[in-house]
């Protein structure tokens, strides 16, 4: 669709790995499970977004660049300071959300660009989409979550985290329990329960499924959504390595607008 990705790192065992080119998610959630020290993320340098900026702007006048919600990263930062040099024909936008919930606004922005529509028109649509896009997760386990400082309001369910699979959503670029339940199975139900809550009778237009080393699981959620709702889930895929450092493996996520 003729996206440019700019990739996030891995640091893990004195290594960097540039997220889904060096490293696949199978890969990482294998290492990841059988090593006890914890990985860490980093966002992509100033430089190298005017690198990438400048490369662009030799074969297309405008950018649109879209990215994880700067709640929980510097990417946003980064890419603001690099457009600096390059009047206006750069537009960062803040997605205020992660992994599934910046997909859907790339996509469909993709898809106007695609059919020659204008990028003020482009950014209105994503900006409305971000407005109506909704993004709940499961966690097998808070502890990469709390290792890795993204615990944000989810901190109020450490006292059990042990014993207890959040559910959480992320508002406004930041984290948010929702619920909790004993295992991943009442998860999935919880998240459909949730679903129906904030959908308030609406029908969603576009569903995605995420997850990290979950497939099965996530086939569950699938059938599930699309029995409750009766619209067809439009992809299911691998929860990157930058989102799994934080989650963990068993993760399992569902975005929708």
């Amino acid at each position: 669709m003729n996206i440019t990705i700019i990739p996030l790192y891995v640091l893990f065992a004195d290594k960097i790995y540039r997220d889904g080119v060096d490293i696949t998610p199978k890969e990482f959630y294998e290492m990841q499970k059988a090593s006890e020290e914890l990985p860490k993320t980093s966002q992509p340098s100033v430089g190298e977004f005017s690198a990438l900026y400048e490369e662009l702007l030799e074969d297309y006048d405008e950018i649109i660049s879209i990215h994880i919600s700067s709640g929980l990263s510097g990417t946003v930062n980064s890419a603001l300071r690099a457009k600096e040099r390059f009047s206006d024909r750069i537009k960062v936008i803040d997605s205020k959300s992660i992994s599934l919930g910046i997909g859907v606004q790339v996509i469909e922005a993709a898809m106007m660009a695609m059919d020659g529509i204008d990028s003020a028109r482009i950014i209105e649509r994503v900006e409305e989409i971000k407005k109506r896009t909704e993004l709940l997760f499961t966690l097998d386990t808070l502890t990469y979550l709390e290792k890795g400082g993204r615990i944000g309001k989810v901190s109020s369910l450490l006292g059990s985290f042990l014993n207890i699979k959040p559910i959480v959503r992320v508002v406004d670029g930041i984290y948010v329990p929702v619920g909790k339940t004993r295992s991943q199975r009442q998860s999935i139900i919880k998240i459909v329960e949730v679903m129906e809550t904030l959908l308030d009778s609406k029908k969603p237009e576009t569903i995605v499924i995420g997850h990290g080393q979950g497939y099965e699981m996530a086939l569950e959620l699938k059938s599930l959504v699309e029995s409750k709702f009766d619209k067809s889930v439009d992809f299911l895929t691998d929860t990157g390595p930058v989102i799994g450092v934080h989650t963990g493996p068993g993760t399992l996520g569902i975005a929708f607008y």
